[in-house]
C-alpha cells in the first residue's frame, strides 16, 4: 500500500486504519533548537518519520499517511478520517513516535472490538495510537483546531488497556526528547 492510499479491500475489512498524523508544523522542535522540522531529524540512520512509518508498516495494518498541512492536529485527524471513511475504526498515531513497536500497533487495534475508544498506558500513562471505532467516525470528522480528537476519547469513556512499549509515550517535540529517544533507541539495539 502506497503511504496516501488504503486499498478498498483493506477499508472494508475487520481491521482499523492506522492514521499517521504528520501535518504539524513542528514549532516547538524548532523553537528548543532543532535545524529542521522533527518528522525529517534523523534519529540514528533514519528519519523520525521513516521509523514510525516503518513501524507501521511492520504491523501489516492497514494506513494513511495524513502530511497536508492542517492548521491543527483537529483538522488534520478531520481531514484523514474522510478519507478513509470506509474503514472499520481508526488507530491516530501522531508521526513523532518513532519508537512505536509494531505488536503495539496490532494489539490496540486488536482490543476489545466492542470497545468503541481504546487507549493504550505505559507506566500510568497515556499514549499512542488510540483507536476508535466506525461509530465515533462523524465526530472525529468534524474536529478542527488544535484539541485534536480528546473531546472524543471524553464523550465516549474510553477504555484503557496496559502496553509494555514506552514508544508509545515517547514523541519528540524538542531537542531534549529527541536525545532521549537516541538514549533509548541505543538501548535496545
Amino acid at each position: 500500500m502506497s503511504s496516501r492510499e488504503v486499498t478498498a479491500g483493506a477499508l472494508e475489512g475487520a481491521l482499523p486504519v492506522v492514521i499517521v498524523l504528520a501535518s504539524g508544523r513542528g514549532e516547538r522542535f524548532l523553537a528548543s533548537g532543532g535545524s529542521t522540522h522533527k518528522l525529517h531529524t534523523l534519529l540514528g540512520e533514519k528519519t523520525v518519520l521513516q521509523h514510525t512509518l516503518d513501524a507501521v508498516r511492520a504491523s501489516g495494518l492497514p494506513w494513511h499517511l495524513e502530511d497536508a498541512g492542517h492548521p491543527g492536529m483537529g483538522d488534520s485527524i478531520a481531514a484523514a478520517v474522510r478519507a478513509t471513511a470506509t474503514a472499520p475504526g481508526w488507530l491516530i498515531l501522531p508521526a513523532d513516535l518513532p519508537l512505536i513497536r509494531p505488536h503495539t500497533l496490532r494489539q490496540v487495534a486488536l482490543a476489545d472490538p466492542t470497545q468503541t475508544v481504546v487507549v493504550p498506558v505505559y507506566e500510568g500513562q497515556r499514549g499512542h495510537p488510540v483507536r476508535f471505532m466506525k461509530a465515533c467516525g462523524p465526530q472525529l470528522m468534524c474536529l478542527e483546531g488544535n484539541q485534536g480528537a480528546a473531546q472524543v476519547v471524553r464523550a465516549q469513556a474510553a477504555i484503557e488497556i496496559i502496553v509494555s512499549d514506552i514508544g508509545c509515550v515517547t514523541d519528540i517535540d524538542t531537542v531534549a526528547d529527541l536525545q532521549r529517544a537516541q538514549r533509548l533507541l541505543n538501548h535496545t539495539q
